[in-house]
């Protein structure tokens, strides 16, 4: 795929992006709980929402994106009432400007990153210090999130700097705007691997994992979870304590995250 070609997605995936944070406001008017979470959640967090319901009194509204994405969204006064974030550092960026109830705040889940390549690929591969990714990936393009801001991207970077093979691959990294989005690069054929959340791979059956990066090749994969300090919707505590209920975990655990936290 050219340039362009990688360009023009990253435009559409931005329109997306947009057009789900337009729908936020709207929500609060219908007197909603909002939350903001990390689109690797998706899946699993689109089945607890709807587990929730009964115990929350109304399904939530929840936008999808970047972990960096939402938290700029939450300073810029987007209505939010929980964010959800893939790391630890974006949950900081909010708690350090006074944006999150730090009383609130919980490891939620525990994920891992793995290589995917488009199902029908041949390419196998054994990911230890040193190994040959560059050729791997060949002509084609390594899929990641934003390594700067994307929480996947970050981690990404991280396990390829430890385990040497950075450089030899860092002119063939196609960025995205979110971790999904790196994804469906890689399970429409227009990447040749990607890396991205265990539970990403199995929530898209036009991937295949070819490798696990090692625990400690990268920072601890935490998904932290805090009510906002403007939230005002009163079942948002409600929202939260289901978050972290047993019945949740188990949705959790069904798209291969680890729950972090105590059932309640």
């Amino acid at each position: 795929m050219t340039r362009k070609g990688f360009g023009l997605r990253a435009i559409a995936i931005g329109g997306l992006a947009a057009t789900l944070m337009a729908a936020v406001p709207a929500a609060h008017a219908q007197d909603k709980v909002v939350v903001f979470a990390a689109a690797s959640l998706k899946d699993a967090l689109d089945a607890v929402n709807k587990a929730c319901e009964a115990d929350v009194g109304e399904a939530a509204t929840v936008s999808y994106a970047a972990s960096s994405a939402l938290a700029k969204q939450i300073e810029g006064g987007a209505p939010a009432d929980v964010f959800i974030s893939a790391d630890l550092d974006w949950m900081k960026y909010l708690s350090d400007k006074k944006l999150t109830k730090p009383d609130t705040e919980v490891k939620l889940l525990g994920n891992e990153i793995v290589l995917v390549a488009p199902n029908d690929s041949k390419v196998e591969a054994k990911i230890d210090k040193g190994f040959d990714l560059a050729k791997l990936v060949g002509d084609g393009r390594l899929a990641m999130g934003d390594i700067k801001a994307v929480p996947a991207g970050k981690y990404g970077k991280a396990a390829l700097e430890s385990l040497g093979v950075w450089s030899s691959v860092e002119g063939k990294v196609a960025q995205a705007e979110n971790v999904r989005a790196a994804l469906k690069l890689v399970s429409t054929g227009e990447a040749a691997l990607g890396i991205v959340y265990a539970t990403d791979a199995h929530a898209d059956k036009g991937v295949k994992v070819i490798g696990t990066f090692p625990e400690d090749s990268h920072p601890p994969i935490i998904y932290p979870v805090a009510q906002t300090a403007d939230s005002k919707d009163k079942d948002t505590t409600a929202f939260l304590k289901c978050l972290q209920s047993a019945k949740a975990g188990a949705l959790f655990k069904e798209q291969g995250f680890t729950v972090l936290t105590p059932s309640n």
